[in-house]
């Protein structure tokens, strides 16, 4: 019995993913950006300016990720690339005017998609699905 049902969470959590990462990926590409590509950006509204390697850091992703981010980023006019004006080996990436507009839409992107997720479920529900989602996630790390 218990095996069954761990293969069922398992599965529906599977599902939810990507069902999730889908409609996600799906509204983030009205904006012209990509899953992952918001959190990057996430990082650059609170504070531009910074290095790749902080960016590698903050999303926990690889450099060559980040990297291709970037180029994506850099190409769509959302941020530019710098040179650190006392070490000129780090680039330092800024957002530009167009990427700084993009901040309220992915909110609101992020915020619908939320809303659909937790549609039918109640605040003490909502409670005790984080407090299990972020066992979860300990678990995994």
């Amino acid at each position: 019995m218990t095996d069954t049902v761990d293969c069922d969470i398992r599965q529906s959590l599977d599902r939810i993913s990507s069902q999730m990462r889908r409609d996600y990926s799906e509204s983030l590409r009205e904006l012209n950006i990509y899953v992952g590509q918001e959190n990057l950006l996430y990082r650059l509204w609170l504070g531009d300016g910074v290095t790749q390697m902080q960016l590698c850091e903050h999303l926990k992703c690889e450099p060559p990720t980040v990297t291709n981010m970037v180029k994506s980023l850099e190409q769509n006019g959302f941020i530019y690339r710098e040179r650190d004006t006392h070490d000129a080996r780090i680039m330092r990436i800024f957002l530009t005017d167009k990427g700084k507009e993009l901040e309220k839409p992915v909110e609101i992107k992020w915020k619908q998609q939320q809303e659909k997720l937790l549609d039918s479920i109640l605040p003490e529900e909502r409670l005790l699905l984080r407090r299990l989602l972020k066992q979860i996630e300990s678990n995994l790390l």
